[in-house]
């Protein structure tokens, strides 16, 4: 990330970050298709009804992660062991107790939320019993991302990449068995979905167990340093912050949509949405790269460099994420037919497409030159 080429390396930064962020996603979108198909508009329509509202719950936290990975470059650019060593241990540390507290509101709140949000009585218990099997494995899911966003500090997207592939494959295959087989519904596809993100988080410690260097993890060194914790914290809290505000925008149309009490528009907007997490996947990655190049030159104290990685990475996550959003409109009946076979389903998401996709560029030129300043 220092010297040389900034373009290429970018590219070996984020393409892989792209295909985790799209694999982490199909956990998701596994439980929508399936539900969809195979148990019925309901169904899908209470598990979409969640998608928004678990963004909200959980980007706070996710927010920490970021505060953790930029932490973590900065030292790992200026070759600081000692002080990597103590932001590793605090961020797992942080990832447990983050998933723990998430857990416990998530499943006390789920139904309460719910109808805040105007979730359609047909599908209300279905939706409640999907959200509390979910945050049920919260801990697990935070422990991936803290775990990820280290390794992704020092340059490592690719093993994130394969756990993430490891763990997806088994969502799918248990996905399917819960609910063909065992018709298990909506319960089904969220247990699948918890036992896919323990798998992932599982890989990720292993892994930083068995590093060699300052990433070392020694669950006897496990503890909060407050500086760290400090550091951590006045970065991630505004990240989280601002992640939240764009849930909330989204929770407060999913509680529109809600308030026509159709279930058809419900499970469209659903689907959709799904879709245009994927493309925002591509925004998500070249954020995270120009985050970690900056950290890590700021660190080096390359400062020069700092802007040309702007320059770049904020070029190539415009033209990318235009093209992504351009091929998912014209590829939207398709898309949007994986997770419904009913035409009015597919039609109302692809209104809702065509409003959200054909400037999506916009959102990288916004969100990707965030992370330069997100980086010093």
């Amino acid at each position: 990330m220092l010297h040389g080429a900034i373009l290429p390396k970018l590219l070996r930064f984020a393409v892989p970050l792209t295909l985790s962020t799209m694999l982490q996603l199909l956990f998701n979108a596994a439980d929508v298709v399936v539900v969809g198909r195979w148990a019925g508009d309901n169904s899908l329509a209470a598990v979409g009804s969640n998608t928004s509202l678990i963004a909200l719950l959980t980007n706070m936290f996710l927010g920490l992660s970021i505060g953790a990975n930029i932490l973590a470059a900065r030292y790992f650019g200026a070759h600081e062991d000692e002080e990597l060593s103590k932001t590793v241990h605090t961020s797992i540390l942080l990832s447990l107790y983050s998933g723990v507290f998430l857990t416990v509101v998530g499943i006390l709140g789920a139904r309460t939320i719910l109808i805040w949000m105007q979730c359609p009585a047909n599908v209300l218990d279905l939706a409640t019993l999907y959200l509390r099997i979910y945050f049920a494995g919260m801990t697990a899911t935070m422990l991936y991302n803290f775990g990820a966003a280290l390794l992704r500090a020092s340059g490592d997207t690719q093993r994130p990449l394969y756990y993430l592939f490891a763990s997806g494959v088994v969502n799918v295959i248990l996905n399917l068995v819960f609910v063909i087989y065992f018709h298990m519904d909506v319960a089904g596809v969220a247990l699948a979905t918890v036992i896919s993100q323990c798998i992932s988080a599982a890989l990720v410690v292993r892994c930083l167990v068995k590093e060699t260097g300052p990433l070392r993890l020694d669950f006897r060194q496990l503890k909060i340093y407050p500086i760290k914790l400090k550091q951590i914290m006045q970065v991630g809290i505004p990240a989280g912050i601002q992640g939240m505000l764009f849930s909330l925008a989204n929770v407060t149309v999913q509680s529109s949509i809600n308030s026509f009490d159709d279930t058809v528009l419900v499970a469209g907007s659903s689907a959709s949405s799904s879709v245009e997490n994927f493309v925002y996947a591509n925004v998500n990655a070249f954020y995270q790269a120009n985050t970690a190049f900056t950290s890590q030159n700021f660190g080096a104290g390359n400062y020069k460099r700092i802007l040309k990685v702007r320059h770049t990475a904020v070029a190539a996550g415009v033209l990318s994420t235009s093209l992504l959003g351009w091929l998912a409109i014209l590829f939207g009946h398709q898309l949007l037919g994986i997770y419904s076979t009913s035409p009015d389903v597919v039609q109302a998401g692809m209104l809702r497409m065509w409003f959200l996709l054909i400037l999506y560029g916009l959102d990288a030129l916004m969100d990707v030159q965030v992370g330069s300043m997100r980086g010093i």
